[in-house]
């Protein structure tokens, strides 16, 4: 890992620990971090293998142990001390973490520590570039919902290009996406399905976007669209702290290189954009 991503895990965890009553939201832990909020959320939980929220909770539940068993405070006192409003959200939250309300756990008098860990996992590396890449006018439909989900929208882009005879005017086909899967509930994520446009109008019906190009670190991905999840984990998690360099605040987008309907899924080939300050 390269120096400044290790100084912001670190900064960031040592915030987390030093205001567990404080401002923890994913904001202000990304201004800590001096990155983006589109990428920090995806970087922390590539490196650590849990998301900020959760080690935010891990870190309270930790210091409410020792709290419950090293001192005589009330758990009031304690809950409001760990950043809950109550009492009683507090006593919920601890015992989905030790198995046991803080009454019991005073009791006890003993630590020990919570009922599971973060493991943040090995994930099979992909060949990775940096290269320049071109701007590009896209038409797009958009997509709401699971990003596993945004086949479906490929295949209404397709149909209508076909229907209109568009495709001559056809370039790549490319996703957007434009929400962090690691903050924003599956439900509400927003991404774009389409191609290049290299006609003049868009199609009525469509959504004109714009990719600026330039600096862009490129992960190719051979295999079906299920492993793209664990690529991107790749990604963020290995590749880019160790590449030293950071990433733009804008969305990955990504690049089929063959057709999935006269292509075997463990040949598909799916170029990884993410776009590099």
């Amino acid at each position: 890992m390269s120096g400044r991503y290790e100084d912001r895990l670190l900064r960031v965890l040592t915030y987390i620990h030093d205001n567990p009553a404080g401002d923890l939201s994913l904001d202000r832990l990304a201004d800590e971090a001096a990155m983006s909020r589109f990428h920090w959320h995806r970087v922390f939980r590539a490196i650590t293998g849990e998301t900020c929220a959760q080690a935010v909770r891990r870190m309270r539940m930790n210091r409410a142990a020792v709290w419950l068993v090293q001192t005589g405070w009330p758990v009031e006192q304690i809950a409001a001390r760990c950043g809950y409003p109550n009492a009683a959200s507090f006593a919920r939250a601890f015992a989905d973490d030790f198995g046991q309300r803080p009454g019991p756990f005073r009791q006890a008098g003993r630590l020990r520590p919570p009922l599971s860990k973060p493991d943040p996992g090995e994930f099979p590396m992909h060949p990775t570039e940096i290269r320049t890449e071109p701007k590009r006018r896209l038409a797009m439909l958009r997509h709401e919902g699971a990003y596993y989900t945004i086949g479906q929208s490929f295949e209404k882009f397709g149909a209508i290009c076909e229907a209109r005879g568009l495709w001559p005017q056809v370039g790549p086909v490319i996703g957007v996406y434009l929400d962090n899967p690691e903050v924003v509930p599956e439900a509400e994520l927003n991404s774009l399905a389409g191609a290049e446009w290299r006609g003049d109008n868009i199609p009525q019906g469509m959504e004109e976007w714009v990719i600026d190009g330039g600096k862009t670190a490129v992960m190719i991905h051979k295999g079906p669209y299920s492993g793209l999840a664990a690529a991107y984990q790749a990604l963020f998690g290995q590749w880019l702290p160790a590449s030293g360099e950071e990433p733009a605040d804008a969305p990955c987008y990504e690049v089929s290189l063959n057709n999935p309907r006269a292509t075997a899924p463990e040949d598909l080939l799916t170029e990884i954009c993410l776009p590099l300050k």
